[in-house]
């Protein structure tokens, strides 16, 4: 069970000493390997202060690590969901780190395109500007692009006050050596300070091809529906995680409907899951294995809890890679017993088909 034979990335969330940051880690990790760190923009959500805009997307700092043959190594961005451990005493706009917001997730992805990430805040939005016909507004700590009826495209403004001392590690596919790959990653964490913070949890992608049928959908469905409680408990998740929460009632009906006398297809059944209320933000994300066009191809489950040591993680996924490889079977899967929650890892491993630790 500590060892793992599916493809399978990770996202390890962290949190960086007070005064310290996550391109102290990224130079650190591309030292070790010989290779460079390259700057990019990590997008993200939050609710909107606004009135009558419910969301703002942004662009924040981000590092990719490259060894030396330029073969990806890991991604390290912010985390809007950690915020317990941050005082808020840090600089604002930390080394001139800067965000850029947008309340149209269409207009974002165009600033993303077109501007530098490496570019100075006064200057980031120029060539939106351009694009635009338009001249950035610029002003002391911020900029602002309006198109030539005054709508806002973008704005930029400097980081908020330790905001760049979350660190979600986001690691490339990795095929074999999961534990190698991950301790060369939190090893130097560890050295440099960096933590478990209070809201993290870490989350395991694996390929969602396989699971593109309607018994592997209506399994994993039945996994995170009625296994919900004991899985959580096995897996001891952290209850402060943010953006955790059950399957939609849609989604186990749906998987209901597989086992009745008149299956649908998985064509229609994934037309109905999209309708069906999922969200990414849940204990197990369905959105990309059901999209028709797919950003991330994967099935990702959320529910481990935050960790700093490649072992504790390996065994963690270990056990959720056991689950999801019954979920292929085409046997539906039982519903626990009653008060199974007090030998939950035994009852799971039970229903893996997999040996007791």
């Amino acid at each position: 069970m500590d060892g793992l034979t599916w493809r399978t990335g990770f996202e390890v969330e962290l949190l960086a000493p007070a005064g310290s940051d996550r391109l102290v880690l990224a130079e650190r990790i591309a030292a070790d390997h010989g290779g460079r760190v390259d700057r990019s923009f990590h997008t993200d959500s939050e609710p909107s202060p606004v009135p009558g805009v419910d969301l703002f997307r942004h662009l924040s700092p981000a590092f990719d690590v490259r060894d030396a043959s330029g073969a990806p190594v890991a991604r390290l961005v912010d985390d809007v969901t950690i915020r317990a451990d941050l005082d808020g005493t840090g600089a604002r706009g930390h080394r001139g780190w800067y965000r850029v917001l947008s309340d149209d997730a269409r207009l974002l992805r165009l600033v993303e395109r077109h501007v530098d990430p490496a570019a100075p805040l006064a200057s980031v939005l120029d060539p939106v500007a351009a694009l635009f016909g338009v001249t950035a507004d610029v002003r002391t700590g911020s900029a602002r692009v309006n198109d030539t009826s005054g709508a806002t495209v973008a704005v930029v403004l400097p980081l908020p006050p330790g905001r760049e001392r979350p660190c979600e590690v986001v690691t490339p596919p990795l095929v074999t050596g999961h534990r190698a790959a991950l301790a060369a990653l939190l090893g130097p964490a560890r050295e440099l300070g960096f933590t478990v913070p209070h809201e993290a949890a870490v989350h395991v992608h694996v390929d969602a091809g396989p699971f593109r049928t309607p018994t592997a959908f209506a399994n994993v469905v039945d996994l995170f529906t009625h296994w919900r409680e004991p899985l959580r408990a096995a897996l001891g998740t952290n209850p402060a995680c943010r953006r955790l929460g059950p399957l939609p009632p849609e989604a186990a009906a749906l998987a209901a409907r597989v086992r009745g006398d008149d299956p649908p297809t998985w064509e229609a059944l994934a037309a109905e899951a999209r309708r069906a209320g999922l969200t990414k933000f849940a204990d197990v994300n369905l959105t990309q294995l059901v999209a028709q066009r797919p950003v991330r191809d994967t099935v990702e489950v959320r529910v481990l809890p935050g960790s700093i040591d490649e072992d504790a993680i390996v065994r963690a996924a270990g056990l959720v890679e056991a689950l999801l490889r019954r979920c292929l079977d085409d046997r539906p899967l039982p519903r626990p017993d009653r008060g199974v929650a007090s030998g939950a890892e035994s009852a799971l491993l039970d229903l893996a088909g997999a040996p007791h630790r």
